[in-house]
């Protein structure tokens, strides 16, 4: 091959690649106007209200905004110490019509975008638990076919229609904070209800927590499953490199 035909050759791939790149930017679902302000009133609590079309996140580090954006948790994050101190308010407008489903990834563009946040994910073993049948006839109720499926977690209660084991183990991990693994070996989807005697804050006093088991006795009389301490196989996302200060709305 001549060099002038070789060096044709490397224009047409460099322009098709180039074109490839712009695509993919491109096609990232974003909202259609979005502001993000450093916070910087030293308050500890913060908010996330979508309501009217419009999503307002207030007093949240970048690392929380990450950890939501890619839905990981602490156990399946790495990343500098100040992800954790930088302070963000974002009001957002996604367009008319979006479907929920689509708030996470115009979040991760939002990102991506003013923070220039860049990130890979790879796989560690982390000490955690596997979720499995305590006995053979582990009572448990089978969600009725077309049920529709629905989650929710409070303080010593949680409660799951039509859900699979995956997805309860992924719940009982938000509560561990810690990886826990389906090991049940269950393939269908089920309606639970779980309840527990949360363990104190120390600001908490005894006498205003509800009696009850722990959480590890409640899943085997409850449910009859039980969580084994292993180690577990975890995908953990990694911050490579952000910005602290975002780029102008």
């Amino acid at each position: 091959m001549s060099s002038a035909r070789r060096s044709k050759l490397f224009i047409k791939t460099f322009f098709i690649i180039a074109l490839c790149a712009v695509s993919a930017q491109t096609d990232r679902p974003e909202f259609e106007v979005a502001s993000v302000k450093p916070n910087h009133s030293g308050f500890g609590n913060s908010s996330t209200n979508a309501t009217q079309g419009r999503i307002t996140i207030e007093n949240q580090s970048l690392k929380q905004l990450i950890e939501r954006a890619y839905n990981v948790r602490d156990f399946s994050f790495s990343g500098p110490a100040w992800l954790d101190s930088e302070r963000f308010d974002i009001a957002a407008k996604p367009p008319d019509g979006t479907p929920p489903s689509q708030f996470l990834p115009m979040l991760q563009t939002l990102l991506i975008e003013r923070f220039q946040l860049s990130t890979h994910r790879k796989q560690e073993t982390k000490s955690g638990y596997a979720l499995m049948l305590a006995k053979a006839d582990a009572r448990l109720e089978k969600a009725p076919d077309g049920q529709s499926s629905s989650t929710s977690s409070g303080r010593g209660t949680m409660k799951a229609t039509a859900t699979s084991m995956a997805y309860f183990a992924d719940m009982l991990a938000r509560e561990l904070n810690q990886p826990v693994q389906d090991n049940t070996g269950l393939t269908g989807t089920y309606n639970l209800k779980l309840d527990w005697s949360p363990d104190a804050p120390p600001s908490d006093s005894a006498k205003d927590l509800p009696s009850g088991p722990s959480l590890f006795t409640a899943l085997q009389e409850q449910l009859g499953l039980k969580l084994h301490a292993q180690k577990v196989v975890v995908e953990v996302l990694v911050v490579e490199s952000a910005r602290k200060v975002p780029t102008e709305n």
